[in-house]
């Protein structure tokens, strides 16, 4: 009797999933728990693994179709014996034997004396890129007539090298959270002109598809404001060393920046509630959206019921969804929702923007980058680290004058933090 592989049963807005690459082929051993296939929603990446050991009797769903919830996509066959792969000695062999080829051919010396050297055989174009990038010719293979190098071969060659380059270890001390680039354009001649396609990702289009969402349905206003980080920065720095020691987790600044966004949506409750239909949804709570790199994409994992949260508290949630983003292991709870949300443009060193909505919330605030400028405090001018705020929001639901005081309160009790403790 076989044992069906399903779907993991997914959240109500997320209406199917799209497979990746299955990892067993049919006729193969598996163990239980093991990794089977990767599904790929418009949130998260979810992990299917072997609901029993045995062998893949039978695969329903391909590597790029689409799932839904609890569909069984698998079979496996408890008792099953594996298939012997096919060949597979003779296959070995052959790779064996190519390699040894293709060692001897590399140990023949270039012909002299009148015979066409590996230089001899490239064409114009080919020389150039050659030289251009400083290139041993006899060290790339040939895939032209006679085993003539074409400048795709050359072109291969250097995206393989820099592959390689990208592995090695690079330094860590970097504030901005890791992510993943698309892969740069080949090294081209003069004159050559390509481009490439490549499919959306099922993140990126939800992403695109909520963006347009927003600007569509939404009266989105934009208030901006500037901040003197030295209050923070000062406490920060006063007591960083005795904060890591005693909750195991480091002060950072967007604790600061939760507590005292909490601060401003019990003062102004429009800007912690949306619109659905012709009524005025208020949260009593306070799910504050964190904003996070990860190597698909932005994702905003939801720092839950933050009001009730300690500085401490906030830090561990924010440095635990960095570290699954990271991974890409956050769930689909940890996306859904939120009331809030803030956005940290300047760890990639953004000195203003306006942040769009994430639907249906009625606002967001976005931090920047701070830098040393100079300003005039007691008719003094002086130089203070400054950053400049801003907030998104539904004109809707939020009117400008709640907006601009909202982001006030913001401002005042990171200049003054004790107004946090004290929630004045």
């Amino acid at each position: 009797m076989t044992v069906e592989v399903k779907v993991p049963v997914l959240a109500e807005s997320i209406p199917d999933a799209t497979l990746l690459d299955w990892k067993k082929s049919e006729g193969e051993a598996v163990e239980r728990d093991e990794i089977l296939i990767e599904l790929e929603t418009d949130k998260v990446v979810l992990e299917v693994p072997a609901p029993e050991g045995g062998v893949l009797a039978e695969i329903l769903k391909k590597s790029g179709d689409v799932a839904e919830s609890e569909e069984v996509i698998a079979r496996i066959d408890p008792d099953g014996k594996a298939k012997a792969p096919a060949k597979a000695e003779k296959k070995d062999a052959g790779a064996e034997k190519a390699v040894k080829e293709q060692a001897t051919e590399e140990k023949k010396p270039e012909k002299k004396d009148g015979g066409e050297s590996a230089a001899d055989k490239l064409s114009p174009a080919v020389r150039k890129l050659v030289e251009e990038n400083s290139l041993d010719a006899s060290k790339i293979g040939g895939s032209g007539k006679d085993g003539r190098l074409t400048k795709g071969d050359v072109l291969v060659y250097l995206e393989k090298q820099k592959a390689r380059s990208a592995e090695k270890p690079e330094a860590k001390e970097s504030k901005a959270p890791e992510v993943k680039r698309a892969p740069a354009p080949a090294a081209r001649s003069d004159g050559e002109r390509s481009e490439r396609r490549e499919p959306m990702s099922r993140l990126r289009a939800r992403i695109a598809e909520r963006l347009v969402q927003a600007q569509h349905t939404a009266a989105i206003l934009t208030t901006f404001n500037e901040v003197n980080m030295q209050p923070v920065m000062e406490l920060r720095s006063r007591h960083k060393e005795q904060f890591e020691k005693k909750h195991g987790v480091r002060l950072g600044f967007m604790s600061f920046f939760a507590k005292a966004s909490i601060q401003a949506l019990k003062r102004f409750p429009a800007v912690n509630a949306y619109i659905e239909g012709s009524e005025i949804v208020y949260h009593d709570f306070y799910d504050i959206g964190i904003a996070v790199g990860s190597p698909r994409g932005l994702v905003v994992p939801i720092v839950r019921d933050a009001d009730r949260l300690s500085f401490a508290g906030i830090e561990a949630k924010i440095n635990e969804f960095g570290q699954k983003a990271k991974d890409g292991t956050l769930g689909i709870d940890e996306l859904t929702g939120g009331t809030f949300t803030i956005s940290n443009g300047g760890v990639f060193g953004s000195m203003l923007s306006t942040p769009i909505l994430n639907p249906p919330q009625s606002a967001i605030l976005g931090m920047h980058k701070t830098e040393e400028r100079a300003v005039v405090e007691n008719g003094q001018v002086v130089v203070r680290p400054m950053m400049y705020l801003a907030l998104s929001y539904d004109h809707r639901i939020v009117d400008g004058r709640e907006a601009v005081l909202f982001l006030v309160t913001i401002k005042e009790a990171l200049e003054d933090p004790g107004r946090m403790l004290l929630e004045i």
